[in-house]
């Protein structure tokens, strides 16, 4: 999203000190000549609308034709047309939605946060919480890394002066009312809010809710241990210097008397992770610590080294770079940094010996965009002019007092607690299936000179790759954001389509089908797509409209209605592909684990002459392959761009090998 000028005036002191628009520009933050939009000043966002029950119901029976058998599909449009009859459940249900829509900010919010993350059971690595790998750094020795470590300590605290002012730039929409503001909420979770693990669901705590001091520390966690790092002290923060010492002191403390490895606890699965934590909670030493761990701004952590090649700088992000996005997913398990996270915290920031650095994130708080304006700024803030200059003199350490070490009183259930955590860690770790693919014979500027979505165009390549392997197409998960509303986080463009379905046939066909033939079924293909993108982002989506009446009718003590028993219902929320184009100008990506046993993730950063894709699967489910997925997916878009080029009679023509 355009990047947009701070209004000084907005931003309250912190602290001693309070970076000025001209230094914000100075360290890499914004473009001095971009407007000023000073987003209290701003309209508030309309809400989001709720659909016409006729035209969801309609789109979902479009959405499962393609998919599903045609008996199945026969039987499921009786029960869809029941539900939607005059006077019936559906038509009940909408006009309860409706008037609670009158009543609330945004009437999917929490019962698309309930069911797309905070009910979940299984475990925040790989399932739930994102990865993301930096460009690769040089570290010659152990003070370089810990001065790179506080200045992304300083840039974070920067950032969040602008954060806690809600003085954010305002993104607005690039396409389809190009200039409309987008909802910054999400920015404003990203540090201080914490996810509580539940027996049933999960809490979300963030800053708004919290009677507590606004937070003036970080949790550093070093050799699986757990310090509090306090970055302001007494009302100064520290500067880089005094951040590089007092993470120098936590290194050398890491290795005294080492306690077990709390953080396996977790990576647990979530309801067992809630009776490990209350059977923490029972001390006052354990309350007080996770006290201190959940109220930090974020957390920092220090691997130790890996298994894996040291990362070579200077070379573009590809294939051999696998062991890199592993190390932020999941730490690599029992016998390396697994235990080196807190994976309820939102935000942690990664940095290994060799150079390797990213990050790990709660996803419940935050899409991807945030997460990557804040990566883009800190990055620009490092390699700054103004922050490649000496480091000025420091207070004496001695005046500093020492990083505090958290303290366990650990129950043989808790240390079983966590031998079984670490367990099924490592099992999840040696089960992960990742490929990363560097393509290169086009990005995103040959669909654009096509006329063609880009997106649109890759979600198709991923459409008839998975064609190529099952024969079939499959419910498919992509995220559409819907920021132009109040609240608004996503909805899903389901790219599996009749249109999809195909154009897939025909490039598979055995039969000699003429290359315009193919080439006007590709372009009804991103056409369909491209129009369901658009309907999504302006609030049309299915998934969350559907998802929001069957939730109302269990408020009402309802019976649930038969729409949404149905076995097609149930499969159609059972993502084969789950899929997202994460945007970053920086050679890097996002990686994340599938949400089906038997399904593939692929998260997809495209550039104006490459695109990066990740693509994750489980060992454990025979039908399954990473590294296959990537072959037949390298070959759906060569195919496609040599038919788009022979259709234009353009005789650049990929030959493989």
């Amino acid at each position: 999203m355009p990047r947009r000028g701070i209004n000084p005036t907005a931003i309250l002191m912190h602290r001693n000190h309070m970076p000025t628009r001209r230094e914000y520009i100075t360290n890499g933050g914004l473009d001095d000549d971009d407007d000023i939009a000073n987003p209290i000043h701003l309209k508030p966002l309309p809400k989001l609308p709720v659909p016409p029950l006729e035209q969801s119901l309609e789109k979902y029976l479009q959405c499962l034709q393609p998919i599903i058998p045609t008996e199945q599909y026969e039987r499921t449009k009786v029960i869809v047309e029941e539900f939607g009859q005059a006077g019936g459940t559906g038509e009940m249900l909408q006009k309860k939605l409706l008037e609670y829509a009158e009543v609330t900010v945004n009437w999917s919010y929490d019962w698309w946060m309930n069911d797309m993350y905070l009910k979940i059971r299984l475990p925040l690595p790989i399932n739930v919480n994102p990865g993301m790998v930096f460009p690769k750094q040089h570290f010659s020795d152990e003070g370089q890394r810990l001065r790179f470590a506080a200045k992304l300590i300083s840039g974070i605290l920067d950032y969040k002066v602008i954060i806690d002012a809600k003085a954010l730039p305002v993104d607005r929409a690039r396409h389809n009312k190009p200039g409309q503001p987008m909802c910054m909420e999400q920015y404003y979770r990203l540090f201080s809010s914490y996810r509580v693990p539940g027996l049933v669901k999960d809490e979300l705590v963030s800053p708004t809710c919290s009677v507590m001091p606004e937070p003036e520390h970080i949790i550093v966690l070093c050799n699986n241990q757990v310090f509090v790092l306090d970055v302001i002290i007494n009302f100064k923060r520290l500067s880089d210097q005094d951040l590089v010492s007092q993470l120098k002191r936590i290194v050398d403390l890491s290795v005294e008397d080492p306690d077990p490895s709390i953080g396996f606890l977790t990576a647990m699965a979530r309801t067992d992770w809630s009776r490990a934590r209350m059977k923490l909670m029972e001390n006052s030493t354990n309350r007080d610590s996770l006290d201190m761990i959940e109220r930090c701004i974020f957390v920092l952590c220090l691997d130790a080294p890996m298994d894996h090649p040291p990362a070579e700088v200077g070379k573009p992000m590809d294939a051999d770079d696998e062991p890199l996005a592993l190390q932020m997913l999941h730490g690599g398990g029992m016998n390396m940094n697994g235990g080196n996270r807190w994976f309820d915290k939102t935000m942690q920031f990664i940095i290994g010996t060799d150079g390797t650095c990213g990050l790990n994130y709660e996803h419940s708080p935050s899409e991807g965009v945030a997460v990557v304006q804040l990566v883009e700024h800190l990055l620009k803030y490092i390699d700054s002019e103004t922050h490649k200059r000496k480091l000025t003199r420091a207070q004496s350490i001695c005046e500093l007092p020492f990083p505090r070490k958290l303290r366990w009183k650990l129950t043989s259930h808790t240390l079983e607690d966590i031998e079984r955590a670490k367990v099924s860690l490592e099992q999840s770790v040696r089960n992960l299936d990742l490929k990363l693919i560097r393509f290169t014979i086009f990005g995103k500027n040959f669909p654009k000179s096509q006329n063609m979505s880009p997106d649109a165009f890759i979600q198709i390549a991923l459409q008839l790759t998975y064609y190529r392997m099952y024969g079939r197409i499959t419910h498919t998960y992509e995220s559409a954001s819907t920021r132009r509303f109040q609240l608004g986080r996503v909805d899903n463009i389901r790219s599996a389509s009749c249109e999809a379905l195909k154009f897939a046939k025909a490039m598979t066909s055995q039969d000699s089908i003429p290359t315009d033939r193919k080439m006007q079924l590709l372009r009804q293909t991103i056409e369909f797509q491209t129009d369901n993108c658009i309907q999504t982002i302006l609030g049309h989506g299915v998934d969350c409209h559907l998802l929001s009446l069957r939730e109302i009718a269990a408020e009402l003590g309802e019976p649930t209605p038969d729409l949404f028993t149905d076995r097609s219902f149930t499969d159609s929320n059972l993502f084969h592909l789950s899929t997202s184009q994460v945007l970053t100008k920086l050679d890097t990506f996002m990686c994340y684990g599938p949400v089906v046993t038997d399904g593939y993730g692929a998260a997809y950063n495209p550039h104006e002459d490459y695109i990066l894709f990740a693509i994750t699967s489980f060992k454990d489910d025979k039908d399954t392959c990473s590294s296959l997925f990537r072959t037949h997916l390298n070959k759906s878009l060569m195919d496609m761009f040599n038919l788009c080029n022979s259709a234009n009679n353009n005789f650049q023509i990929y030959q493989e090998g």
